[in-house]
């Protein structure tokens, strides 16, 4: 048996473990001690801050360029529409169903692994290998925490299932709450400042405004409004109207600029819940990419948020699996899928130099 399906194989073992572990977000603590466990018998030192645990490579240099690689071992809660057990970590052949399994269990493992591979050998750069809690629900507590600790990280390999292929950008995440506000009046008279009106008047505004600059692979800034809520009887004109705007915004603009052309031209009050999640990448002319291109792999624009959104160095989202099962009832991974995985990102990072 070589090397590399030695690993894959000890990946699986790991995954199954982790699968039968409940780690909902911010509940992860089990999930952190078995890889805490993994690494220390496998001569690795790892480093734990609440349940995110990290190791860092044996020769590691300061005057080297450092990589991160960085999955998750969080999860949502299942749906009532599972008809496996969601922690049974069931095996049929190749397929391993279970909660966890996509996303990100195989990417976590796998990156593992690679860094297992390279924890003695030579290279160009340093690695740091971080699989963090609260991916799910961008928490504070997640690899956002850790990142100050870890130091200068001039690369990021970010595990998320894109069937191995390579997720060079990113749209971010920018929720909003406006209140528009009027006067009460009674509806059978001529009375009053309705709120209700001002928002709709903003509504038809964000659901025709086109942002004019559209990025290549991400296309448009997406503006959604998702809800809305006025008025507390049928005869009395509201005063106050409230909505919700889900923004996912490209590397074209920044989080705040958005905010800004928003503000300028709504009558509500806009509150955005956060600004951290930006947009995020890497260049299409970056070593790593054009690697990655030459091994066969597709270049594309991710809609779907991932921590990559927390991180302010270039990164490439890349993993085993397919995000069509995240958060899907019966959620899978197949066995060649993470074998397949663990040798390309071997590959990406053999010989690799900035």
């Amino acid at each position: 048996m070589s090397e590399i399906e030695a690993l894959a194989d000890d990946a699986i073992e790991l995954l199954i473990q982790l699968i039968q572990t409940q780690s909902f977000s911010r509940e992860e603590a089990g999930t952190a001690a078995i890889i805490e466990d993994f690494l220390a018998q496998r001569g690795s030192t790892s480093q734990r801050q609440g349940n995110n645990v990290w190791a860092v490579s044996r020769q590691f240099d300061p005057q080297k360029p450092t990589i991160l690689l960085n999955s998750h071992h969080d999860t949502v809660k299942p749906g009532v529409a599972w008809t496996y057990p969601p922690f049974g970590a069931t095996l049929e052949g190749n397929k391993l169903t279970g909660l966890g399994s996509n996303d990100a269990g195989a990417s976590a493992v796998s990156l593992l692994a690679v860094f297992r591979y390279f924890y003695d050998r030579p290279t160009a750069f340093n690695l740091i290998c971080a699989i963090t809690a609260e991916e799910e629900i961008s928490g504070a507590n997640g690899i956002k925490s850790i990142l100050p600790a870890l130091g200068k990280i001039d690369l990021g390999i970010v595990g998320e299932p894109t069937g191995m292929n390579a997720a060079v950008a990113e749209k971010g995440l920018l929720v909003l709450d406006g209140v528009a506000r009027g006067r009460t009046g009674h509806a059978a008279r001529n009375e009053g400042d309705n709120a209700l009106y001002k928002a709709l008047d903003d509504i038809n505004w964000l659901r025709t405004y086109q942002f004019p600059n559209v990025s290549e692979m991400l296309g448009p800034v997406k503006m959604t409004v998702t809800q809305i809520s006025a008025g507390t009887q049928h005869n009395v004109v509201p005063d106050e109207c409230r909505y919700v705007v889900d923004v996912r915004p490209t590397e074209c603009y920044s989080n705040e600029e958005i905010l800004e052309i928003i503000r300028a031209n709504v009558q509500a009050e806009i509150t955005p819940r956060s600004t951290h999640l930006q947009s995020s990448g890497i260049s299409l002319a970056h070593p790593l990419v054009r690697k990655a291109v030459a091994m066969g792999k597709t270049t594309y624009g991710s809609p779907t948020l991932s921590d990559q959104a927390l991180m302010r160095f270039e990164t490439l989202k890349m993993g085993p699996g397919d995000s069509a099962r995240s958060h899907a009832p019966d959620e899978y991974i197949l066995l060649p899928e993470i074998r397949g995985g663990i040798a390309d990102y071997i590959e990406l990072l053999t010989d690799f130099n900035f």
